[in-house]
């Protein structure tokens, strides 16, 4: 066996080994949550997840977790880590938004105008890597209806042929366009979830500036700056102001 075929072997070995020892922390994982033993549940998790196994139902698992522990900061960071593998799944956002009626933050949203929520809509319908599988699979599809469209003789098939393959296209086209402005829309947000029992929202970054306002273990934020040990941040009311940045937890890995 010459010796890329044995790297190749041990790299395939060693996935086959470690995924089976993923699945068997994983179903632990599960006995510990119905024995309402919460915290080794999490214990298990985090394992998987140093592993650098990442999935929308283990971080959906390690929310409900740590829901029933009564944490409330980190039971919705890992809801919203599940949402953004998984952004339709009803099942997430139920959970979600019992863990964030946990809250003491009642912050109101900006109103929006019926064209951006519209637009934030169809977006959001499918995840980037989501919108990427459909323009793979509209791709295909254009070039095999598009291939029989040569081999059909009828005229009225050749002519269904024909528009279907460019409505397969022009799909493919607009999933494209959908994929680019959800990956645009992400770079620009970079939500993080507040960790602490309670922080206090500063003008400047640093502790004796005025504090403008303050927040809750559990609410959402949105970075937009850093400098010295503080974060500036945003919440959904529109206000902005700088808080230390081991107070809050980014939702993203950068």
């Amino acid at each position: 066996m010459s010796i890329k075929k044995y790297l190749v072997f041990i790299a395939l070995f060693s996935l086959s080994v470690l995924s089976a020892q993923n699945s068997a922390l994983f179903k632990q994982a599960t006995e510990f949550y119905n024995n309402g033993e919460f915290s080794k549940a999490i214990e298990n998790y985090e394992q998987i997840l140093e592993s650098g196994n990442h999935s929308a139902s283990l971080y959906f698992n390690m929310g409900n977790c740590y829901y029933k522990l009564n944490a409330i900061g980190p039971s919705i960071y890992y809801y919203e880590k599940a949402l953004l593998l998984s952004p339709n799944d009803t099942e997430i956002k139920n959970n979600l938004q019992f863990a964030q009626n946990m809250r003491l933050d009642a912050i109101e949203e900006m109103p929006q105008t019926e064209m951006s929520q519209v637009y934030n809509k169809v977006i959001n319908w499918f995840s980037c890597n989501g919108w990427a599988y459909l323009t793979v699979i509209f791709s295909i599809l254009f070039v095999l209806i598009y291939l029989a469209y040569y081999f059909i003789r009828m005229a009225n098939q050749k002519r269904i042929a024909f528009i279907a393959s460019f409505f397969s296209l022009g799909l493919a086209i607009f999933c494209v366009l959908m994929g680019y402005l959800q990956h645009d829309q992400q770079k620009k947000n970079n939500p993080a979830i507040v960790f602490n029992k309670e922080i206090n929202v500063n003008a400047e970054p640093n502790s004796n500036s005025e504090v403008i306002f303050t927040l809750h273990e559990g609410t959402k934020v949105n970075i937009l700056d850093e400098l010295d040990g503080y974060k500036k941040i945003r919440i959904v009311d529109g206000q902005t102001g700088w808080l230390l940045e081991d107070s809050i937890k980014a939702l993203k890995d950068f």
